[in-house]
């Protein structure tokens, strides 16, 4: 009978930290910045990518215990968020700040071994996501302006990784993956508004899922796919893109545009939720069109 439930606490034990570390989220970060990486290196260290995927991983997990700390009392109010570990008392506010202590200290350790640029702009979002971006979102919808800049960190993490620098190839993969950020969050804040009102989170540009939050969410929409094909003009530096890629990136984004006038016109939870999908797809498809297209050119 102990042995059955020291497996269950284990199990559970497993499951909170998954929780409070939000591993899902994490790998879909450590994605970027391996594809980041993939299109920056000039020589494939399989080193350096482990490297990447381990502090990739800290980092992330760092941002979101600290986030589920200072939201504590707010995630309780919220159907999304009221069974994570610390609102249910499954995991002490302590043990949750020393995991995501821990977490920052290794994951910079683990970044700064690739490069001490890497490290610093790891360094940059961690405190962007939890002292401007987390405190804002009971203030106001400019939090996710804030949110987006961390959250567009990952696809030039990978690029500064392999090459130590800073300068137009890392900053047109930021500006797509900030762009980008828009329609995917703001669709997320379009279905859960009602439970996000809950916490006192104002996610949405207008306050509420009307048509003039859709016409941004189309806009913003169209300036991802502007930055998404801009390297195949040729003045990114060493990020390049095929026509072939770009007509596929181009495609893509027609998808996800189409989704975002679906919201426009029907505004229902549904199409929020089908323009989410469409975001996920788009940016992770987009990823795996560039590297594919820097390797097969």
């Amino acid at each position: 009978m102990s042995s059955i439930k020291s497996s269950v606490s284990g199990a559970s034990v497993v499951k909170d930290f998954k929780q409070i570390t939000k591993v899902g989220l994490s790998i879909s970060v450590v994605f970027s910045s391996v594809a980041g990486y993939f299109l920056g290196a000039e020589v494939i260290s399989a080193t350096t990518i482990l490297l990447l995927i381990v502090g990739g991983y800290f980092m992330v997990g760092a941002s979101n215990a600290y986030n589920q700390v200072i939201e504590r009392d707010l995630d309780a109010l919220m159907d999304r968020t009221k069974n994570r570990p610390i609102p249910t008392g499954r995991m002490s506010v302590n043990t949750a700040f020393a995991i995501a202590t821990t977490f920052t200290i290794l994951g910079l350790i683990t970044l700064y071994i690739i490069n001490p640029k890497t490290a610093m702009y790891g360094a940059i979002s961690i405190f962007l996501y939890t002292s401007v971006y987390t405190p804002l979102k009971t203030k106001t919808s400019l939090a996710v302006f804030v949110g987006a800049l961390p959250g567009a960190i990952p696809f030039m993490l990978g690029w500064v990784a392999a090459r130590n620098e800073f300068g137009i190839e890392p900053g047109t993969l930021f500006a797509i993956q900030f762009f980008w950020q828009f329609p995917h969050f703001w669709s997320i804040g379009w279905f859960l508004h009602e439970d996000y009102k809950k916490g006192g989170f104002h996610m949405l540009p207008t306050g509420k899922p009307d048509k003039g939050t859709a016409v941004q969410i189309i806009m913003y929409s169209v300036w991802t796919i502007i930055a998404s094909i801009i390297p195949v003009f040729g003045f990114t530096g060493d990020l390049k893109l095929s026509i072939v890629g770009a007509i596929l990136v181009f495609l893509l984004g027609l998808v996800m545009l189409s989704y975002a006038f679906k919201l426009f016109t029907k505004r229902s939870i549904k199409a929020a939720k089908q323009l989410m999908l469409s975001s996920v797809f788009y940016i992770t498809m987009l990823q795996i069109i560039y590297v594919a297209d820097k390797f097969l050119r």
